[in-house]
């Protein structure tokens, strides 16, 4: 059975184009400010703990190409009721999530990386779950690159620690964290 289909085709074309666009000029025109200064806040905080230019571009890059091509899938109709419900379920344990790392940077001594870690890795499952077969495996290997980085417990640690410049760092991110919350963007 021929199995050929043009909408299926102008699908992996607009992934494949977007993917290969995930630049930081691209990043500016598809996401709003807010939103560019919390990925600008983690670029800076994934170079300075990993001392790397080239792994922080790629955590940030990774990050913003999954989030393109879902959007694409969204705006295509692709996903199903249960995949819409495994995102809805993402939604809100990323909006449960943001609130406590805000919580976590406006009460001293409150952290525990635990709670983000759990966190973190249950936003990953869903995301895997909701994609499903949409994505390829490199996609779903770029998920799975993103949340082992900011779930990385020596990474929360020096992002949540007293020391400079992750302070800063932290402080840009909630700051950002905060409007989107409030925004309804998360």
């Amino acid at each position: 059975m021929d199995t050929f289909s043009t909408k299926s085709l102008a699908l992996q074309a607009q992934k494949k184009v977007l993917s290969k666009m995930a630049s930081k000029a691209t990043v500016a025109v598809l996401l709003d400010d807010t939103s560019s200064q919390v990925l600008d806040e983690l670029y800076r905080a994934t170079k300075e703990f990993t001392r790397s230019r080239k792994e922080a571009q790629k955590v940030v890059k990774n990050l913003v190409k999954v989030v393109v091509k879902l959007g694409v899938l969204l705006r295509a109709g692709q996903l199903g009721s249960r995949e819409l419900e495994l995102l809805g379920r993402f939604r809100q344990r990323a909006r449960g999530l943001a609130l406590t790392a805000l919580s976590f940077h406006q009460v001293a001594f409150t952290f525990d990386r635990r709670v983000l870690v759990a966190g973190l890795q249950e936003c990953r499952d869903l995301l895997h779950q909701a994609a499903g077969p949409h994505l390829t495996a490199k996609s779903h290997g770029r998920i799975n690159h993103v949340f082992s980085h900011v779930a990385n417990c020596d990474f929360l640690a020096a992002l949540y620690g007293p020391a400079e410049p992750y302070r800063s760092h932290l402080r840009g991110i909630c700051e950002g964290l905060g409007r989107l919350l409030d925004e309804d963007s998360i």
